[in-house]
This record gives structure tokens, sequence and C-alpha cells, in this order.
């Protein structure tokens, strides 16, 4: 018997997953409503890489759905 090929595409191929993609968009405005009352959030978020001091929920969210902008400090 030899395995039928899937007929889905491997969404994984190009980097992509919407699920991943939409759980990450829900951790990123979590973070954010937290950090957004949280000084000690805010400075590891900048410890990991994410230019977030100073900013607003909406921008702190904004910038968590992607990579950091920076290496993150030793």
């Amino acid at each position: 018997m030899v395995a039928a090929p899937d007929s889905k595409p491997d969404s994984q191929a190009d980097g992509s997953d919407p699920d991943l993609e939409e759980v990450n968009g829900i951790l990123a405005d979590w973070a954010a409503r937290s950090a957004s009352t949280s000084t000690e959030l805010i400075d590891r978020f900048e410890a990991m890489g994410y230019e977030v001091r100073g900013k607003s929920e909406d921008e702190i969210a904004d910038v968590l759905r992607r990579r950091p902008a920076r290496p993150a400090a030793n």
C-alpha cells in the first residue's frame, strides 16, 4: 500500500502557520496589557530586544508581534 500525498500544503514550509500567528497575536495583546502597568515587564521585554519603553499598549502589542529589533542583553 502506498500513502497518498497530503493534499494540504505544508504551512510550515513557508514559515507561516495561521493558528500560530493567531495565538501569537493574542499573546502579544495580553502581554501589552500587562506591560502597560508593569515596569518590570517593560524592562524584561527591553532586555529581550523588544523596543517597547515609552510606547502605548497598542504600540507594544505591534512590537511584540514581530521579531526583536536587537539581540537580547546578556
